[in-house]
């Protein structure tokens, strides 16, 4: 009972990280849009009203006039009713955690520990998670005021900490529980900068319109150069949020890297979309993305495995390991802690249904997806009878 109650709160706080996520980066998209395409206003009683930039949209049968005051509206009072792009933020962010609890934490023996990666505790795990998450934001924020000012050299340096932070928990956690966590603290920067930053910077600034007086420039610059991150960190997290149903990227030896590759991919996508809001475009910068994804479509392309080559591979050997090392999660009634049901609807109690589901096994199993975190132990030798015995199907 347990089990299938945490399946139904897991479904529920991904449904609700995914609509959150959705209303958030939705928003970030559009104001990145909006600034990027501001014209020049139309009108002079407009420039004179303290308007910086407006653009003018067709949605929904209407069209739209967005104004931006960079100092507010000039000789008249600023409306009480303000919208705040936060609450999306938030929950996406609350959503996430309770998430990655229900699923890492609750389940850390399952999907954050390989012992095949290093022997760790569940409770060493769970601190390694919440160490991450905390101190990739430390890190970064300390990074964003020390190099105030020096943004190229800042970028540089926050690419490199992702990359260093990926390739070391691939050396101590399980290769889907190391995706996770890289997206868990980028995820978690962009929504501590809302949260610290942005929010109560353009509060400052509100408060200093109210009063009349003319607002300090400084909680924009920061704000601006955080909102700025978080746009280019989008993508990669997106990503790394689909990633768990993609095994052969993070199964791979060195999915660190293929990591990496794709999420500086996402980033040139990014980078492509905010240039071509103000109509500076470079197709190069798609073009080298699909490059580097074609790259990893390559470089993650499985060895092809000769049927021919070795001993004649009977279905009882494949039977035996499976019911040693699959069934435990694979059943009617699974034995496995934590699995009320069969994962996927998946069983594999029957030589009959082992040969129905032949590929699907033999791709999992030398992807290394299955079992997950190799709770069962199976060993190479297992892994290459299977693929053998699936090549020689063929």
């Amino acid at each position: 009972m347990e089990a299938y109650l945490l399946d139904w709160l897991n479904l529920l706080l991904r449904w609700l990280h995914l609509i959150a996520g959705v209303a958030w980066i939705g928003a970030s998209f559009y104001f990145v849009m909006l600034d990027s395409s501001l014209q020049k206003p139309a009108r002079k009683q407009d420039e004179e009203r303290g308007v910086s930039g407006e653009l003018w949209a067709v949605h929904g049968g209407g069209v739209y006039q967005s104004q931006k005051f960079l100092l507010g509206p000039l000789g008249e009072p600023l409306a009480e009713k303000l919208h705040w792009s936060k609450w999306e933020a938030y929950t996406t962010w609350l959503s996430g955690m309770g998430l990655l609890i229900v699923v890492y934490w609750f389940g850390a023996k399952t999907y954050l520990i390989d012992s095949q990666v290093m022997v760790l505790s569940p409770t060493a795990a769970i601190a390694i998670s919440a160490a991450v998450i905390v101190g990739g934001w430390v890190v970064y924020d300390g990074l964003c005021r020390a190099l105030r000012g020096r943004d190229s050299l800042l970028a540089a340096i926050i690419f490199a900490l992702v990359c260093l932070t990926a390739w070391g928990l691939f050396q101590l956690l399980s290769a889907r529980g190391a995706y996770l966590h890289v997206g868990a603290m980028m995820g978690s920067i962009m929504a501590a900068n809302v949260f610290f930053h942005i929010i109560p910077g353009q509060k400052r600034v509100v408060a200093q319109m109210r009063a009349g007086e003319t607002p300090d420039a400084e909680p924009g610059i920061v704000g601006k150069q955080r909102s700025v991150h978080n746009t280019y960190f989008t993508l990669p997290v997106l990503f790394i949020m689909i990633s768990n149903h993609y095994p052969m990227t993070y199964s791979h030896a060195n999915g660190w890297l293929v990591l990496i590759f794709i999420m500086l991919a996402g980033v040139l996508i990014r980078q492509f979309f905010v240039l071509r809001h103000s109509g500076n475009a470079s197709p190069a910068l798609p073009a080298v993305a699909v490059v580097l994804l074609l790259s990893m479509v390559w470089y993650l392309s499985p060895k092809k495995i000769d049927g021919a080559d070795g001993e004649q591979v009977s279905a009882q050997q494949v039977t035996e390991i499976v019911n040693a090392r699959c069934v435990a999660c694979h059943a009617n009634q699974p034995t496995q802690p934590g699995f009320a049901e069969a994962p996927l609807g998946l069983v594999l109690e029957t030589p009959e249904q082992i040969a129905q589901n032949a590929e699907r096994i033999a791709t999992t199993v030398q992807s290394r997806y299955m079992p997950i975190g190799n709770l069962t132990s199976m060993t190479d030798q297992e892994r290459a009878v299977i693929a053998t015995w699936y090549a020689q199907q063929q």
